[in-house]
């Protein structure tokens, strides 16, 4: 089997970004609706025939790459689903209508978006999952900012940093596990070591939505004494319905598998629909009085497929209309079709080839943590699975810094300063149209405000360029700079 060259194994991706990018031009919201998953599925043919006919690569191995890459990202398929559920169950049991409802009455405008930030980092760190925490909560805060006078794109901006946020430095996520176990270091060392980064990071995007909240007029917002009215006429409100969303951040804690937490936390708000919101299944049920229909029609449409409730406010026909699992299957297509590209350039030597020509480049700390961040934006955009892009970078990185002498911990913390924050950036990348898809604001609107996600890396750079806390095995370097001068050791046993 050949190896391919560096030209070669950018051909695939030269391709896909190419045809994305008139894609974006021409479909521009629709993106993802098809066209990305074409795109995709192009650009794996391109990889494929250059693998077989070129490199002389099997289908057959093709094929097992393609397959592994399911199996590291079909359980996202299933909280895909759960998620759609969620987010319908949620809004029509009356759930995210009352956190609208009180959040409106209690918030000032001119905080609302640092209390969001806020607000939605503690829940992400609390129950360890950014998708669960925009799909809840995110969507009540981006309806209630709405309501306010914001632009959806500061909205959903300040939702996903803060979502992002806590999903990095909480012990319960997923890409924090994985990040950690893939560069052989204990968790809570690998998040105390996150700390370093992230908490200035926090502290400028903090500053950054409290200037905005004061800066964006919301003056011209509609009455929301009128709103809060409105809402209430439509659902019944009360305080009793958020013992839904307390159990679920319970058994998130209690380390439940996120597929069945969701599904619970679903059913459990789909019955309370049905006993407490009679306007709503009346509307869904066509006023049809059949037990059947109360009882199994109208639960079994909210959670799987659309359901539109017409108001005379615009706004709250926006919010009470849901698509319940159908409304992520654009998502699940997408995904599969990342697998297929992602397999068949992991599988054909693509990805290995460009990221050795990049550890070429490496001769210092800053150099050495530049290429990983680089690698990790790269895989997100070219691979779109964040994944992927914590695993594969993981994988071929973690000798370069054995052999450099750096801990393990500075591995880690550069994953997760990249691919983890990025990935929600790029609108074909599966975070990316999870998210847009569940808030309904795109990839490219959102992405300016997403002011966490966008410093992260830059100033995990930083950082590591000034030397600090920068640790080898057995000594601690304090300066990149002057090594010789100012290295101490830390463990004079060795």
């Amino acid at each position: 089997m050949k190896k391919p060259g560096l030209l070669l194994s950018l051909l695939p991706v030269v391709i896909l970004i190419a045809i994305i990018a008139i894609g974006v031009k021409l479909f521009e919201a629709d993106i993802t609706s098809g066209p990305s998953q074409v795109a995709l599925l192009f650009a794996s043919l391109v990889g494929a025939l250059i693998a077989m006919f070129h490199l002389k690569v099997p289908w057959e191995k093709l094929e097992a790459g393609m397959i592994d890459n399911l199996a590291k990202t079909g359980s996202a398929i299933f909280i895909l689903l759960m998620i759609g559920a969620l987010t319908a169950s949620w809004t029509l049991s009356g759930i995210v209508p009352t956190l609208i409802y009180y959040g409106l009455q209690i918030i000032n405008p001119s905080v609302f978006l640092l209390v969001i930030f806020l607000f939605t980092a503690l829940i992400s760190i609390t129950i360890g999952s950014s998708w669960t925490t925009v799909g809840t909560i995110g969507v009540a805060m981006l309806s209630t900012g709405e309501i306010l006078g914001f632009h959806s794109g500061w909205l959903a901006g300040a939702i996903i940093s803060g979502a992002y946020l806590g999903d990095k430095l909480s012990p319960l996520s997923d890409t924090t596990n994985l990040s950690s176990s893939v560069a052989g270091v204990d968790l809570y060392k690998h998040i105390r070591y996150l700390i370093i980064t992230n908490l200035p990071t926090l502290i400028l995007t903090a500053i950054i939505f409290a200037v905005a909240g004061f800066l964006i007029p919301t003056s011209s917002a509609i009455d929301v004494e009128q709103q809060c009215a409105e809402i209430k006429e439509l659902f019944n409100i009360s305080g009793w319905y958020l013992l839904i969303p307390a159990g679920t951040i319970f058994l998130i804690y209690k380390k439940m598998p996120p597929y069945l937490t969701l599904f619970i936390s679903a059913i459990a708000a789909v019955i309370v629909a049905v006993f407490c919101q009679p306007h709503i299944i009346a509307q869904i049920s066509g006023n049809i009085s059949d037990p059947l229909y109360k009882f199994i029609y109208v639960p079994f449409k909210i959670l799987s497929s659309k359901v539109e409730i017409v108001t005379d406010n615009p706004m709250l026909t926006d919010l009470a209309s849901t698509n319940g699992m159908a409304g992520v299957m654009d998502i699940i297509w997408l995904i599969l079709c990342v697998v297929a590209f992602g397999g068949i350039m992991e599988a054909g030597n693509f990805i290995t080839v460009i990221t050795e020509r990049m550890v070429k480049f490496m001769h210092s700390a800053t150099s050495l943590v530049s290429s990983t961040i680089g690698t990790c934006i790269f895989c997100n955009i070219v691979l779109s699975d964040q994944y992927i892009s914590i695993l594969l970078p993981g994988k071929m990185f973690t000798n370069a810094y054995r052999k450099e002498g750096y801990a393990p911990e500075l591995l880690s913390r550069s994953l997760q300063d990249s691919a983890t924050v990025t990935s929600v950036l790029v609108p074909w990348n599966t975070c990316g149209v999870m998210q847009s898809t569940v808030l309904g604001v795109p990839t490219l609107t959102y992405l300016p405000y997403c002011f966490f996600n966008i410093l992260s890396p830059i100033i995990s750079i930083i950082i590591v360029a000034t030397g600090y806390k920068i640790t080898r095995y057995g000594v601690k370097v304090k300066s990149i700079f002057n090594k010789n001068k100012n290295i101490t050791n830390e463990n004079s046993d060795k």
